[in-house]
């Protein structure tokens, strides 16, 4: 059987999720994203060429760590994703760990996560997709902050987590509810990004032929 693209299967979720929610908090999120593609991407969102500061990060196990160390001078595909919290995130993580690593690992290339949660929701994270790469905090959204990703869910989707029994402020490590724009960036050994895919609208993602493509592009 041919593998789901990720847009099919956020299809089939959003028709369930829907159904479980509600027309009325359906609308809220609905409208969220609308404004959400209207606004798109920040125009300060790194985009090829830009050098990836280090930054420092934690694990799940809470110790501290660095973009640079994680990397060791290898090319990385590094996502930036919203929290554990987040479905689509969850599906987006499962699909890479599946489809996604064993063929970065075959040709040399690092695969990491990055999201402001606490480690205890990456911990959640990697339990979610049964992760084998790293997943990392970035607490205050520093590194995403550099890349000119940050943003946070309207007031009226805030409402609506609330009605769901959640706050993001109560995910992230800073308190805050800033969060990245879904991203992809593929950096080289020197943290240059050679390719970038950043997402206003949390319910789409980069798709793994498309982040396969640029590696095959860029590595080989």
């Amino acid at each position: 059987m041919p593998k789901q693209s990720l847009a099919e299967q956020v299809t089939t979720f959003n028709d369930g999720f829907t159904a479980q929610i509600g027309p009325e908090l359906s609308a809220v999120f609905d409208q969220e994203q609308a404004d959400l593609r209207s606004a798109g991407v920040p125009s300060g969102a790194a985009d090829l060429g830009t050098v990836v500061p280090d930054a420092s990060l934690l694990t799940p196990g809470g110790a501290t760590t660095s973009l640079a160390a994680e990397l060791d001078g290898d090319p990385a595909v590094v996502v930036f994703y919203r929290g554990a919290w987040c479905p689509y995130c969850n599906l987006t993580l499962r699909t890479y760990q599946q489809d996604l690593l064993p063929e970065l690992q075959a040709r040399g290339v690092r695969l990491l996560a990055v999201s402001p949660q606490t480690p205890e929701g990456s911990e959640l994270a990697v339990a979610n997709g049964e992760l084998a790469f790293p997943v990392l905090s970035d607490p205050g959204n520093a590194l995403a902050a550099a890349l000119g990703i940050v943003t946070a869910p309207s007031s009226a989707a805030r409402q609506a987590h609330t009605a769901l029994g959640f706050d993001v402020a109560d995910s992230n490590a800073d308190d805050t509810a800033q969060i990245p724009f879904p991203s992809v960036f593929l950096v080289d050994g020197n943290r240059v990004v050679r390719f970038a895919d950043v997402h206003a609208d949390y319910t789409t993602r980069t798709e793994v032929p498309e982040i396969l493509a640029a590696v095959t592009r860029v590595v080989g």
